[in-house]
């Protein structure tokens, strides 16, 4: 009797030791839902209304652990960096777009996103399915968790920690890496890229990055690398004046289209294209001529560019590419949210122009490439922007304004919005206390020739676009 005690208190410890294997194997989140909850609960400086651009906020030591504890997932993909104030979207998706026509298997990382986060992490023109978005989650959630116990990774952290695992798991040839906000203390900045781009560089995020072009060139030059090659577009000298700097002084060759490369452009019509924008771009090693660039505005055939020069850097650092392919590459490009018709009757269009010189250029491009007679303009944008500037730009293309508020905590209010533009422009406007109101107005003051333009922030036309998709009528 003895003897078979013992043997079942055996038996018992067995299935004791069976049961706690199985609990420390389970999976930490059941569903997708679960897990993107537990994501969207992080710390996220997107949507936080204060805080500061510090190594307290931003900590790049945190976001090394992470990356270390994950197995350094960053370190096993060839990576190309992109920073600036605007387009650095459009730059990151055409050479994208080109690369991907030429063979490579891409991953393509930006921010914010429109509808879906899953448009953050991209292969191939592809977005990250919830499946894998739920896997790497789980494989993800015990670190985040363990370091958690002295310091919490942040919303965006973990998101660029997937995406490199994702990138990684998935064996890209090469992941564009679009930075977050500035550069010198941003999550992706562990990276050692064949290439770094520079964007146009304007006044922006002025509580986190200051309030010149200087202190903001500093902060996006934060990305430069010993040695590794750095291209950029035209820039104000006291923004090129630091580029230059930091660049010297990390013995890092700096481009510049149209000064060192040489780039022109011109802007056509075709009946095949309608309005459109051309550029001429070569190089030693690369030539284009005429080449249409996909995306409408000079703005975009500077960030066009930019793309086929980091391209020429990478084609003479072991990514061979042929000219006819990339420009069927560049050909595929549509980026949603940039002068985007989501509507046809009345005409509605959406763009992310989300600072004062993003809002100068695409009044410019929608006068150059949209015909109207007359456009409204619903506008709504953050407290932490130049709205002062912003709203001097309006003026010139707006024949009627309609301030409203988007869905982000840091929106500013439309009333503040009206008095301030009154008090610069001296010119009447309206108010609305949602985008629903805001296009009831719009609306009723539009007839078949004339445009309404939504525009100031991406949560603003992610709402519109939303709202569109899901219910066409106004």
């Amino acid at each position: 009797m003895v003897t078979t005690g013992k043997k079942i208190s055996k038996k018992k410890t067995a299935r004791s030791s069976s049961k706690t294997a199985k609990v420390k194997s389970k999976k930490a989140f059941s569903t997708y839902d679960k897990a993107l909850k537990y994501l969207f609960d992080r710390t996220d400086y997107e949507r936080e209304t204060k805080f500061r651009y510090n190594v307290s906020t931003f900590d790049l030591s945190r976001m090394k652990k992470l990356l270390s504890e994950l197995g350094n997932p960053h370190k096993k993909i060839a990576t190309v960096h992109i920073a600036g104030t605007k387009g650095k979207g459009s730059t990151a998706t055409m050479l994208a777009n080109m690369l991907e026509a030429n063979g490579y298997s891409v991953g393509l990382y930006t921010s914010p996103h429109l509808l879906s986060i899953h448009e953050r992490i991209m292969i191939n023109s592809e977005m990250i399915s919830k499946t894998e978005m739920l896997n790497l989650l789980n494989r993800s959630h015990s670190t985040i968790q363990k370091l958690a116990k002295k310091d919490s990774a942040t919303f965006f952290e973990i998101m660029t920690a997937l995406a490199f695992m994702h990138f990684a798991d998935s064996k890209v040839d090469i992941a564009i890496i679009e930075t977050g906000l500035g550069g010198r203390l941003d999550s992706t900045n562990l990276i050692t890229p064949k290439v770094v781009g520079i964007t146009s560089l304007s006044i922006d995020h002025q509580a986190q990055l200051g309030n010149t072009l200087e202190s903001i060139a500093k902060e996006k030059a934060g990305i430069f690398k010993p040695n590794i090659p750095i291209v950029t577009v035209k820039q104000k000298p006291e923004a090129l004046r630091v580029l230059q700097s930091e660049a010297l002084a990390m013995n890092a060759p700096l481009s510049i289209t149209g000064r060192d490369i040489d780039f022109s452009y011109r802007f056509e019509t075709s009946r095949k294209h309608g309005p459109h924008t051309r550029i001429c771009l070569s190089t030693p090693t690369s030539k284009f001529e005429h080449l249409r660039v996909p995306l409408h505005g000079k703005h975009q055939a500077i960030n066009c560019s930019l793309a086929l020069s980091m391209l020429d850097v990478l084609k003479n650092n072991g990514y061979p590419v042929d000219n006819e392919k990339t420009i069927s590459g560049l050909n595929t490009v549509n980026l949603p949210g940039r002068m985007e018709l989501i509507n046809d009757d009345p005409r509605i269009m959406i763009d992310a122009a989300h600072n004062a010189d993003s809002l100068k250029s695409i009044i410019h491009a929608i006068g150059q490439n949209v015909p109207y007679d007359s456009m409204v303009v619903i506008f709504g944008c953050n407290k932490d922007k130049d709205v002062d500037g912003m709203l001097r730009m309006l003026q010139y293309g707006a024949d009627k304004v309609i301030f409203t508020r988007s869905n982000s905590p840091r929106a500013i209010s439309p009333d503040l919005l009206v008095e301030k533009y009154t008090e610069i422009c001296g010119k009447m406007c309206q108010s609305s206390n949602s985008l629903g109101e805001a296009l009831n107005i719009a609306n009723s003051a539009v007839g078949k020739d004339d445009l309404i333009c939504i525009t100031g922030s991406f949560y603003l036309i992610g709402q519109a676009k939303r709202r569109f998709q899901q219910n066409p009528n106004l």
